[in-house]
């Protein structure tokens, strides 16, 4: 059995619009591919027919495990969290009190983390260090490159 994870709207949207894709688009896709193949003759000696069943194969683990995923997933209402300190979907501003630089983190679920647009995964170092804490903390945390000292100067919450 998977883990239960908790995703926001866009990201349950974004996991359901991809298991459609797979099941209605490239399904009959490969399926089309398998029936061609077949229509060429002694199956035995077919490289078209062995590529396409395993190409099937692979698809089918992919919609199984999408659609576990799926049966896993848990919406998270972002209006009951917490703005008193950082949870899961917390915009937090912190300041790194080595060299004074301020910066902006949105604590997403793995699945929705994209460091271009600010939104760590809440399973990552620096997300683990500031878990629970409260504007005017200090956390110390633990990457790879060394320690890092980070003040929270601001706690929102991130808007769906």
């Amino acid at each position: 059995m998977s883990e239960i994870k908790y995703y926001t709207q866009e990201g349950l949207d974004r996991l359901h619009d991809e298991l459609n894709h797979l099941v209605s688009v490239e399904r009959p896709l490969i399926s089309r591919q398998i029936a061609e193949a077949r229509d060429k003759g002694d199956l035995s000696e077919n490289a078209e027919y062995a590529a396409a069943k395993e190409a099937q194969s692979m698809l089918e683990l992919k919609i199984s495990k999408l659609q576990d995923v799926v049966s896993n997933a848990r919406l998270l209402d972002e209006s009951k969290l917490d703005n008193t300190k950082v949870l899961i979907f917390s915009t937090v501003k912190v300041k790194n009190t080595l060299n004074g630089t301020i910066v902006s983190y949105t604590l997403v679920p793995e699945n929705e983390a994209n460091v271009k647009m600010g939104k760590i995964s809440v399973s990552s170092p620096i997300s683990k260090g500031l878990l629970g804490k409260h504007i005017g903390q200090k956390a110390e945390i633990t990457v790879p490159s060394g320690i890092i000292s980070f003040e929270i100067i601001e706690i929102s919450r991130q808007t769906p």
